[in-house]
């Protein structure tokens, strides 16, 4: 089988879903917006600049499914599709999904964002498989820990290796598409690497290893990146 694997954020998304998540638990009065919005903030720039400590930031992020009933959970995360995630879904990245759909590739997303958030996103582009981080759930309620190894950096390659070992997939070939650098190892790991609006450090990556970039949020179609172009802003 030939696989189509996406990175979510700023990648299929024209923002990030776990930063949003975070503002839509503010404004819902979940967490402290002192203290918690510039812990937001700093862990956001950690993951851009390349330095995410990523059991800390789960630590952090799943905090508050810990505390909430799990019903309020599911009704927040509902208006938080509607009000944050809809309105960021690129049409291009639609377009992109579909050309590989039609081509019969397999498709999936791979993102560090939990599962939980994601979810009702991947369902957005109609993509069956998704690859998470996973919050532990017990007994009814989120315990604010993950299980497993969460699906950052190399560990996106562990749980593809992982889900093709489950399915018994003989891989042909794997496109993979993203825009950040913490997204290296994946890149370098399959077939067809393809930078999506990169950030600096994927850019000049990928201009020195030939990878093709392209720009989802220039209208309906993916289109060629100018490689003297900056990253589009979230």
């Amino acid at each position: 089988m030939q696989l189509a694997i996406f990175d979510l954020d700023n990648t299929l998304l024209g923002g990030d879903s776990d930063y949003l998540w975070g503002q839509h638990l503010m404004d819902k009065g979940a967490v402290a917006r002192e203290g918690f919005e510039a812990e937001n903030q700093r862990y956001m720039d950690a993951y851009e600049r390349g330095e995410l400590d990523i059991d800390a930031f789960m630590r952090f992020a799943l905090r508050p499914l810990a505390a909430t009933p799990h019903d309020t959970l599911l009704a927040w995360r509902a208006e938080f599709i509607d009000t944050h995630i809809r309105p960021r879904v690129l049409p291009a990245a639609r377009r992109l999904v579909e050309s590989h759909r039609q081509a019969g590739h397999g498709l999936m997303i791979i993102t560090a964002t939990n599962r939980f958030v994601t979810e009702p996103i991947a369902a957005l582009f109609n993509i069956p498989v998704l690859l998470a981080t996973e919050p532990e759930f017990a007994d009814g309620a989120f315990t604010g820990r993950h299980q497993g190894t969460p699906t950052f950096r190399e560990g996106k390659i562990t749980a593809l290796q992982d889900w093709l070992d489950r399915e018994s997939a003989m891989l042909e070939a794997a496109h993979f598409y993203s825009d950040s650098r913490n997204d290296l190892p994946l890149l370098e790991h399959v077939d067809h690497p393809v930078a999506v609006d990169p950030d600096p450090v994927l850019a000049a990556e990928a201009e020195a290893r030939g990878w093709p970039m392209l720009t989802l949020r220039q209208g309906d179609t993916p289109l060629p990146l100018n490689r003297t172009s900056k990253r589009h802003p979230s």
